[in-house]
């Protein structure tokens, strides 16, 4: 149940009150002296739960200081609050005392709607509205989210609070959010308790979805509840969008988020094996796995796309990376005379950031030549675009694709030597 916050009382020219009744339901402050030597605003608070000692604190009265008494009470205190009772000049060191404290009573708890009677969030929610900042609608007006995920939804699927038609339909609306956006990707989390026959055909009948910006990671996750005390199952999505922007940090956007420990997983909810690995990665179902002697990874790194050429999550997000660092870094260009000066130092601005990304390994090629080209001159800028005070910069990159099956050739000789090749 909610608390109400107690009455406050009087500590000198600060005001302080309890805002959790404690074990005993009875709180005290006692002021004393603070250890040591030191300016004369110095003293201790502590907090007393009965006659028990449970918080202390070193402060000063003075607003200026590091240990100002409102600040670390605010940060550090579970069961009291401090205010300010005068004017910053008038705020004094308040005299060594013991006050006893209001203990805030418990407010009735707020009804919970019953799913049976359809009292729950529903898919309008779910999609919210741009213009209210709610739902996914809310997301647009973020322009830094790299990947969106609804790990909840799940959750109100399991309570019986919608079905899969609404699963379905709330999934459909995030990923058209992503495709709107085009800078962030989906991550689709499946029913629970489906084997790899059902996952299969949930994939490619029930929810069938083609995108270039949604990914599908399964099974269910198993890990440990530090609340109830014992494992439960949780929907992927969350650990995903942890090793994703693991991957970022340590390898870069380019490198594939695959063959990633999965950290915090105590088990699966279903163990895949090599055979139906092979039947689920090429639909675009990205198999979490257990390996011996190297723990539970993720093995796929596919979007939901039927196109080949963003068949891989790596590329899709990599460009998605390139788009936004080139559009953020060429902001200077506006208003700036559009002439050939322009145009090259456009060249020389964008060409340096790729020479960076190829030599990182992040574009394919031998050269920078094979790897990228940057065109923005009178071809790509006729006067008719120059005009309407456009100004069009024609970009190629090679982006690097991920080892996803290394096939080795090995040929053995008569005359007793070998050669292998990869």
């Amino acid at each position: 149940a909610a608390l109400t916050a107690g009455e406050p009382a009087a500590l000198g020219t600060f005001k302080v009150s309890a805002v959790a009744p404690g074990e005993s339901g009875t709180l005290s402050v006692e002021v004393t002296d603070a250890e040591g030597e030191g300016p004369a605003e110095r003293f201790r608070l502590v907090v007393k739960d009965g006659a028990k000692a449970v918080e202390t604190f070193d402060v000063s009265a003075k607003k200026s200081a590091r240990n100002y008494v409102v600040t670390q009470v605010k940060e550090r205190s579970k069961l009291i609050s401090v205010q300010e009772g005068a004017a910053a000049s008038q705020l004094a060191r308040p005299d060594n005392q013991t006050v006893a404290l209001d203990v805030p009573a418990a407010a009735p708890a707020p009804a919970v709607p019953d799913a049976s009677e359809g009292e729950s969030v529903g898919i309008a929610e779910y999609l919210g509205d741009s213009s209210d900042r709610t739902g996914f609608g809310g997301l647009e007006a973020v322009d830094e989210i790299s990947m969106v995920a609804v790990p909840d939804l799940m959750a109100a699927y399991q309570r019986g609070a919608i079905d899969l038609e609404a699963v379905k339909a709330v999934q459909l609306g995030l990923i058209a959010h992503c495709e709107l956006m085009g800078d962030r990707l989906a991550i689709i989390d499946p029913p629970p308790g489906l084997n790899a026959r059902q996952i299969r055909v949930w994939r490619q009948e029930t929810s069938n979805y083609d995108s270039k910006y949604a990914a599908l990671y399964y099974p269910w996750i198993k890990v440990f509840d530090p609340a109830g005390g014992q494992t439960r199952l949780i929907p992927p999505s969350g650990h995903v969008a942890g090793i994703w922007a693991r991957n970022d940090s340590e390898r870069g956007v380019h490198k594939a988020p695959a063959n990633e420990v999965v950290r915090g997983a105590v088990d699966l909810e279903m163990q895949i094996t090599r055979g139906e690995q092979d039947l689920l990665n090429p639909i675009g179902v990205n198999c979490i796995r257990t390996f011996p002697g190297r723990g539970i990874r993720v093995w796929g790194a596919r979007t939901l796309s039927s196109d080949p050429a963003w068949r891989y999550l790596n590329v899709r997000r990599y460009f998605n990376y390139l788009e936004e660092s080139i559009l953020n870094g060429t902001q200077w260009v506006v208003f700036e005379p559009n002439d050939q000066a322009l145009w090259a130092r456009i060249r020389r601005n964008i060409s340096a950031f790729l020479v960076t990304e190829w030599r990182s390994g992040a574009l394919f090629g031998a050269t920078p030549e094979d790897a990228y080209y940057v065109k923005c001159d009178a071809e790509t800028n006729p006067p008719e675009s120059v005009d309407l005070g456009r100004v069009i910069c024609q970009i190629g990159v090679s982006p690097v694709k991920p080892a996803e099956f290394v096939i080795f050739r090995l040929a053995q000789f008569s005359g007793g030597s070998g050669e292998l090749e990869e």
